[in-house]
Formats: structure tokens, sequence, C-alpha cells
């Protein structure tokens, strides 16, 4: 009982949600096929279907290969051979009818198709002549009926009484949903208290219902009135539906639509919890079965971050998530589908020690967490600060030895930066993209992307992303030798740490040659120079 109670508390209401809406499916997809081939092919192809989930189940690879290839094929056949059934199925008046009704709700029954043929007829000015039995046997008093035995439509009625039609002018009789015969001759009645334009139908149906407990309808062709006539009593009906009243009183059809409904009633309820617990178990089979496990790498996203901090940066991008569940769920996972967020909507300044909890992990239904690696991940805030820093160019390789770089000069010499404040304190200049020495022979001008170290810095909205960098090349006087081999010296001083010579002056100093004086042009405020 424990176990159920857990098992309870584990189900969400959106799986609740989900069975109820797969169970109306299938109910509807029964109701509204019921009684076609194509319902008794349907149930076939889902007894397949179960046959092959169990010869999976139990490793029977080549017979699960089998099935699943006729339970495919058969789905193709079961819409091109029934498909005429499965469009009558699915047309519908309105969209209530559709999720809601039943086509066998809106077949017309014998009584309606009578009523709504006399008065069409009567519209007309088409006369007819329609026995109803009763109980009674009036075969002795009736004669010259010719066979018939066709289902009963309102085609066939008006086809039948069809003034061009040889036995239009005789009676035809219908039990139950068939006509049986037509052409039929009635007595004529011998009462006197009959209207005078009563003509011969009228009196025939009259004799017929004085003589047997038969019901006649006449559908008078001068007048277009429709009359019934029952034993001693002959009334002119102006309404259908009264008309189909006094029809469904004769035949004693209320007390059988009682009973009708209720087994209808109860067909469906049972067809409703049988749908009920087919959908419910396929869901526990797909959702609760927990045989399969999966190891993923899943990015992390952060979500609602204060305005006023930045991300400077974090020690992890990605979690590895151990989770299990049924196989067909697990085989069925996409891209996107899992997610890891978390929330820095309470992350202060600095440091933030985060748990990833299964309250930051999305997964869909049926699949379950197991284990987080890390289980924390920190995150550096910082508040955005500009801070204008120049800029220098990042020389790389030499120059020939024939030549010197007098003299350089970047536009523009500083550019706005926007970052964390720790990052841009220690950040005292932006460096260009490497440029060759190697390749430059004469003065010129190049243009530089700027590079943002670290990434987490990005220019203002004012600033270029490159820069100019004019520079000035001479070839080399004897008299700067000295100099240069000099610089040299102080090169490596400051690679052993006695000088604090910035380090691209340095540079330029001991790889390409730049003499003593362009060096002291570019920092003049180094006594050293």
């Amino acid at each position: 009982m424990k176990d159920l109670f857990s098992f309870i508390a584990t189900i969400r209401w959106q799986d609740v949600v989900d069975i109820l809406i797969n169970s109306y499916i299938l109910f509807r997809i029964y109701v509204l096929f019921q009684g076609t081939n194509a319902f008794r092919v349907l149930v076939g192809i889902t007894s397949l279907w179960i046959l092959q989930e169990v010869a999976a189940s139990m490793g029977l690879i080549l017979t699960s290969w089998v099935v699943r290839g006729i339970t495919a094929a058969a789905a193709i056949i079961i819409i091109v051979v029934f498909r005429n059934e499965i469009r009558s199925a699915l047309q519908a008046r309105n969209l209530k009818t559709f999720l809601w009704g039943s086509p066998n709700q809106e077949q017309a029954t014998p009584v309606e198709i009578i009523a709504d043929s006399v008065y069409q007829m009567g519209r007309k000015r088409v006369g007819a002549l329609i026995v109803i039995p009763g109980r009674e046997d009036f075969s002795e008093i009736v004669h010259g009926g010719i066979q018939w035995n066709g289902t009963l439509s309102q085609e066939m009625l008006l086809s039948i009484f069809w003034p061009k039609n040889p036995v239009h002018d005789g009676a035809i009789i219908i039990q139950n949903n068939r006509v049986t015969e037509v052409g039929v001759l009635l007595p004529l009645s011998q009462r006197m208290d009959l209207p005078t334009f009563y003509g011969t139908r009228h009196r025939a149906a009259a004799g017929l219902a004085e003589r047997s407990d038969a019901l006649v309808i006449v559908v008078s062709e001068e007048r277009g009135r429709v009359t019934i006539a029952k034993g001693h009593t002959i009334k002119a009906v102006a309404q259908p539906e009264e008309l189909v009243q006094i029809l469904k009183e004769h035949l004693n059809l209320f007390d059988q639509t009682k009973q009708q409904k209720k087994r209808e009633q109860l067909r469906l309820t049972a067809a409703a919890l049988i749908s009920l617990i087919i959908v419910a178990g396929i869901w526990f089979g797909f959702t609760r079965s927990r045989d399969t496990f999966i190891a993923l790498n899943v990015p992390i996203e952060y979500v609602n971050r204060p305005t006023n901090l930045e991300i400077l940066n974090t020690s992890i991008d990605e979690v590895r998530l151990q989770l299990y569940g049924s196989s067909a769920l697990i085989r069925s996972l996409r891209p996107g589908q899992v997610q890891v967020r978390i929330d820095l909507g309470k992350a202060a300044e600095g440091r933030n020690s985060i748990p990833i909890t299964q309250e930051n992990i999305v997964l869909p239904p049926g699949v379950f967490l197991n284990k987080v690696e890390p289980p924390t991940v920190d995150v550096m805030l910082d508040v955005p600060i500009t801070k204008e820093l120049p800029v220098q160019v990042d020389w790389a390789g030499h120059l020939p030895d024939n030549l010197v770089l007098k003299e350089m000069k970047v536009l523009p010499a500083a550019v706005q930066v926007v970052g964390g404040s720790k990052i841009l304190d220690k950040v005292e200049t932006i460096y260009t993209a490497p440029v060759r020495l190697d390749n430059l022979t004469k003065s010129g001008s190049l243009t530089v992307s700027l590079i943002l170290t670290p990434a987490s810095l990005k220019l203002a909205p004012n600033s270029s992303e490159r820069v100019t960098d004019n520079y000035v090349i001479e070839e080399r006087h004897p008299t700067d030798k000295r100099g240069s081999l000099h610089l040299r010296h102080r090169y490596a001083c400051f690679k052993t740490g006695n000088y604090s010579i910035p380090s691209q002056a340095i540079a330029l100093a001991g790889l390409s040659g730049l003499d003593h004086r362009t060096l002291f042009r570019i920092y003049p405020q180094d006594p050293r120079i």
C-alpha cells in the first residue's frame, strides 16, 4: 500500500490530462468506425502491434522484425483499401458532431424516412398509399401485390409512386425497414360518413383499417394533404413530427427505444472504460519503465541575471547528466528536450557557488534524473564599467637587418572597452591582431583588428573594432648598429627583471632592430633610453 501511494504521488496533473486526452481519442475512433470493415482490420493491426511488443520484450528478434514489417504494410493497406469507409466515418456536418456525436445518430430511422417522404410527395402533389402492418395478418383481404423486398429509402418511395410508374396507383406494404410488396389492392370502405372529397385512395385506406389493425398513410394527389387511417379513425396530419409520433406509437417503438438507449449507453460506457485502461497501460509502459540509462553532456543556460552585473567567469560550461527511463523514451530524446537552467536572480557580486538540483533541470515526461556531475557551478559576477584603454600593435617576427622601424602611429590611439570592474582593473592595454614584420619592406599603413582578452570584454558602441597603424621604415645607418646592440642588451636586462621598459618597446628593439632614438620618440618619459 505504501508503494502504491508513493507511485500515485509521482503522477503529475499533466500525466492525468495526457491519459484522458488519448483515451478520448481512442474512444472516438471506436465510435466513428464501429461496425465497419476498417474497424475490424484496425483491431487486427493493433493485435499485431501487441504481438510485436511482446516478441521484442522476449528477445525474439526475427519474429519482432517480421511482425513490425507486416504491421507497417497493413497500416498502408487499410488506408488504401478502406478509404471510402474512412471518409464516410470522418465526414461530419459540424465539429460538434465529429467530436461528440455518433454516426449512428445521424442515420434516419425507417419512421423518419417514411414521414419525410410522404410530406415531400405531398408538396409535389404525388399520390401515395402506404400500409404499416400491425400484429394481425391481413393477407386474405388484400391481393394483387408484387413481391419487392427492397431496403427502405426516400428515393425508393418517390420512384414507386412516380406517376409514370406502372404500380404507382397501388399500395405498398412496409415491414421493419423493407418494402415487401408494391401495387397492392386494398378493400374499399363502404362507410357513408366519409367526406365527399375522399377519393379511391382514402376509401381503400379506410377499408383496410376497418378490417385490421394496420396503419395506412394516404397522400392526396389533388390537395397534397397527408392523412392516416387506423381502425375507424381517419384524420389529417399536418406536421411530420406528429406523423413520426403516431408511427412510433403504432409500432410500439417507445419501449424499444428506451431499451436500445440503455444498451447503447452501457456499451459506450464499457468502450470508454476499456479505452482508459488501454491508454493508461500504454502510458505506464512508456513513461514508468526504468530499464534504460543514458549519460548526456548538456550546456548550462543562465537566466534572470541581474541587469547591473556581468558574468565574468564560470567554473564549467556544461554538466554531465545520468538519466534513466523506458527504452522507447530514451531512444526518442532529441537535442533541446533536456535543459539545465541556472537562476541568477538571487546571485550577488563576486563568486557564487550554486548547486545544480532537480529544479534546475528540464526533462521530458517519463525521463528521470539519477546523477549530476559536477553537482555545483561557480559563477563570477561583476559590475560592468567602461574604461578607455590605449591600443598597441602586436608585432611579430623581425625586420630585415638592413631596415629599421623609425616611427609608428595608431589611429585611434585609444578605445573604450566595457567589462567587469575587477577585470578592467587588471587590463592596461588593448592589443591588435599580430602583424608580421617579415612582410614589411617600406613605409605604409595597415588596418588591424583588435583582440579583446578575456572574451567577456567588449567594445563600447562608439568604438571601432579595427584600427589603422601608420608606420615608417628606413634603411639602417651604420651609426644605428651600436644603438641597436645597446637596446638588445637592455632587452636581456628586461627579461631578467632589471628594467621595466614596456614589453612592446623592448620587443621592437630586440626583434626588429629598432634604434634607441626611435624608441626614445615612442617612450620619451623613460630616462633609461
